[in-house]
């Protein structure tokens, strides 16, 4: 599985008083690269929710190494190193134009029901496929 690294140009509005972009924003970053991941893996998030799934946020990390300015392009590499029966981790590397690592994250999720009730993946094979292909691929995965 090859899969192509989300990016996309900082918005005006994600910007502060400072001209560089607010520390908030790079969560929101990091759900637009999930979710882009998974429906590049052939997965969209209309699917999983048709069957009843949600993948709520548990945690989530995030170090600033150098900061983006509005108008610079950002590349953001989405990795699902531990993935298990009803939870799974979402590692993040935000890269400027000039290849620079600018922002590392990590987010971990759950698996639930619409009522929020945990469930076991592997009864969703459909689903467990698409998110064991995604963890196993590794670092191989945008290469």
């Amino acid at each position: 599985m090859r899969l192509t690294p989300y990016s996309r140009r900082v918005f005006y509005y994600e910007t502060d008083k400072m001209g560089i972009v607010h520390h908030s924003n790079y969560l929101r970053w990091f759900e637009e690269a999930r979710v882009d991941v998974i429906e590049q893996a052939g997965l969209p998030f209309e699917t999983v929710e048709a069957q009843g799934l949600m993948s709520p946020v548990l945690s989530a990390e995030c170090e600033y190494l150098l900061p983006f300015m509005f108008g610079e392009t950002f590349t953001v590499k989405a990795y699902i190193p531990d993935f298990g029966r009803s939870r799974f981790a979402v590692i993040y590397e935000v890269y400027g134009e000039d290849g620079s690592l600018r922002v590392k994250g990590r987010t971990t999720h759950c698996f639930t029901d619409m009522q929020m009730r945990p469930v076991r993946i592997k009864t969703y094979p459909d689903i467990y496929d698409v998110y064991k292909q995604i963890s196993d691929a590794g670092d191989l995965l945008y290469t």
